[in-house]
């Protein structure tokens, strides 16, 4: 596997930690040693957050393009959308944002706190568009990728979630490379590692990089698109394109990945009760904080999966936190009593 010639613009703080969720694990019944990787304190960039570790190894070709303007697109609470819009302003390009109604939630603030509060007041330009949700390539971006020409602009695309970047599995791919090192200086082994996904270029990187030690149908993706057939079939391509890209020596194949679609529901971006609840015993049991959208819906996932016994007794299990807790501001009416 060869992921050294890929250029790649440092964005994060370096290797991001990896803490002991001591009791988390005592809450759930002390059978299985649960860890989580910080992805969400990965970096000084608007609190930071999974999306950067792929936009380091994107930010070399928007650079060598020529490009002016970073353009991407979201829901109206997009971390991914705050975190190009942080990175067009640390690389000194702007940034245009088209940001979708992919979620039918009705707080009165939802347009207007956490993620798109910031991607403004980093200078974004951003654009509500009043179309559905879809982990597709969108025409609302594809139009505003044309509007920035006409105007004069050079536009860099970077679709959802990077995810059909033809780099967008990198970042994942160098994040196994990396537990595989702590993993020597910590002196363990991580049996299995729970990620959510949803454009599915997080879990696509990872498949792939832990396929390097035979361990890619040990990435546990927990679905939280609500789309999961359309989910499962993007994550299988892009770790298959990801893999030749990398020149992995194994083919990635459809039984290596691993995800489960039981948590996504109601829809994508609206919590159940039981991710209410799994927010809720996160936030108590260590102080760690997930969101509604993403990293609430895995650590649901997590929680459900260790009571019902999938994790075998005395196995250690990674937590991937991506970040993505800003998005939680704009549910607050949800969580007014905690």
């Amino acid at each position: 596997m060869n992921l050294e010639k890929f250029e790649r613009y440092p964005l994060t703080f370096g290797p991001t930690p990896i803490e002991k969720l001591s009791r988390l694990s005592e809450f759930l019944g002390g059978d299985v040693d649960i860890y989580a990787k910080r992805e969400d304190c990965n970096c000084g960039l608007a609190f930071g957050g999974n999306k950067i570790r792929k936009l380091e190894y994107i930010v070399p070709d928007a650079i060598a393009s020529g490009a002016d303007t970073l353009v991407t697109i979201g829901g109206v609470q997009s971390n991914h959308t705050r975190l190009v819009a942080a990175t067009a302003a640390k690389i000194g390009m702007k940034c245009r944002l088209v940001q979708e109604s992919w979620v039918p939630f009705q707080d009165a603030v939802y347009d207007r706190v956490g993620n798109i509060l910031m991607s403004r007041v980093m200078g974004a330009e951003v654009e509500l568009v009043n179309d559905g949700f879809d982990i597709g390539i969108r025409e609302s971006w594809k139009n505003a990728l044309a509007d920035v020409e006409a105007k004069g602009g050079k536009p860099y695309p970077i679709p959802a979630g990077a995810s059909e970047h033809k780099y967008g599995g990198l970042g994942y791919v160098q994040f196994a490379e990396e537990v595989r090192q702590q993993e020597q200086e910590m002196g363990i082994k991580f049996d299995y590692v729970v990620v959510c996904t949803v454009t599915g270029s997080t879990m696509a990187g990872m498949v792939v990089g832990f396929a390097a030690d035979g361990r890619a149908r040990n990435v546990i993706g927990i679905d939280a698109s609500a789309t999961p057939q359309q989910n499962h079939a993007q994550v299988l391509r892009i770790a298959q394109n990801t893999a030749d890209l990398v020149e992995l020596s194994t083919p990635i194949t459809e039984e290596d990945i691993v995800i489960i679609d039981d948590y996504a529901y109601p829809e994508y971006g609206v919590p159940s009760e039981e991710t209410n609840e799994a927010i809720r015993i996160a936030a108590r049991t260590e102080g760690m904080m997930t969101d509604p959208v993403y990293e609430g819906k895995s650590m649901q996932g997590l929680i459900d999966l260790t009571r019902k016994g999938f994790f075998p007794k005395g196995s250690k299990v990674l937590y991937a936190h991506l970040g993505g807790v800003p998005a939680i501001n704009a549910y607050s009416y949800i969580y007014r009593n905690g």
